[in-house]
């Protein structure tokens, strides 16, 4: 068993297939579970260390290394107890229990509870007090004993979250391999199959992507595209993602090809713009209570434009 892989299991950030190798190496001698309870407790003091300190981070891996291997080659050494120190065998006992039920806590998986909003918005409160508005189409998950460990899985679509308040447990959302940290805060997500995008309505949103990490406050937003895996940030005074909450599209200079996004998630359509079209941009307010008909008409005669329909298929185009 490498001390790199036992790191990356105290890091979680270990797989089903990795998760197993370490339960079976376990299980196989009663000596591993003492190296592992050595390793994690090195491995716990090392995290301890003030975070100002400026400290050869090379030098410090050799000296975790050097730890780790001394005590492999104690652990391997076994030496006959005498019997007037039997206590020290139940003690020994009790330890390795404890040890066993903590690795038995780090290996089974987290129990969630599923959330899927199909054919219309879900407005749904967790049992910390956050407040979760679901857009349609749109599934997560979130961790059953929530009250402990505030984590969220959102599969695909998107969520605004207005966060209860709680320094002391991280509400924690994991979107494939971007994380969301806040403590108290509100903001959206959106998770498609292309990209990833998080906008800050109030407070401060922690985002990281492997290595990378930013922090996001009020009107900006992060958009990391699964072809780049970057963390891009902007400035954002966008208004019209949050159709699916307020039931207006306001739109505050857009481009048209934009707003044909939206509307295409808001009517279940497929919205396309002829390219001599593409150049506008819309300063105007439209209601999702009126049908897709009724706000395309507006559009329109904004732009002398016109529209034809196939089904599902409409193109918004110039006039002839």
């Amino acid at each position: 068993m490498t001390d790199e892989l036992l790191i990356k299991f105290l890091l979680k950030e270990t797989s089903e297939e990795e998760n197993t190798a370490i339960q079976e190496w376990l299980a196989a001698d009663p000596a591993n579970i003492s190296v592992f309870i050595q390793f994690e407790k090195i491995w716990e003091a090392g995290k301890t260390l003030a975070p100002t300190s400026k400290v050869d981070e090379e030098a410090a891996w050799n000296k975790f290394r050097e730890k780790t291997t001394k005590l492999k080659k104690e652990a391997a050494v076994v030496l006959p107890l005498k019997k007037n120190y039997t206590w020290l065998k139940v003690a020994a006992v009790f330890v390795l229990a404890i040890g066993a039920w903590t690795l038995y806590q780090l290996l089974s998986p987290v129990a969630y509870t599923n959330l899927t909003a199909s054919n219309e918005v879900l407005i749904k409160t967790l049992p910390d007090g956050s407040e979760l508005t679901i857009n349609k189409k749109s599934q997560l998950s979130y961790a059953s004993d929530f009250k402990n460990d505030r984590s969220v899985r959102l599969d695909s679509g998107e969520v605004f979250f207005n966060v209860a308040h709680d320094k002391t447990r991280p509400f924690i959302i994991k979107a494939d391999q971007v994380s969301v940290e806040v403590v108290g805060t509100s903001f959206n997500v959106k998770h498609t199959v292309n990209k990833t995008e998080v906008i800050v309505e109030t407070g401060i949103v922690k985002v990281r992507l492997g290595n990378e990490e930013i922090r996001l406050i009020k009107g900006e937003r992060v958009s990391i595209s699964n072809d780049t895996k970057k963390l891009l940030k902007e400035q954002s005074e966008d208004q019209l993602y949050n159709y699916y909450r307020s039931k207006l599209f306001v739109c505050n200079g857009n481009p048209l090809t934009e707003v044909a996004e939206v509307l295409n998630e808001a009517y279940d359509v497929n919205i396309s713009v002829d390219p001599a079209a593409r150049k506008y941009t819309l300063f105007t307010t439209l209601k999702l209570s009126a049908t897709l008909e009724e706000n395309l008409k507006l559009i329109c005669e904004t732009f002398d434009l016109t529209f034809s329909r196939n089904q599902r298929e409409i193109l918004l185009s110039n006039k002839k």
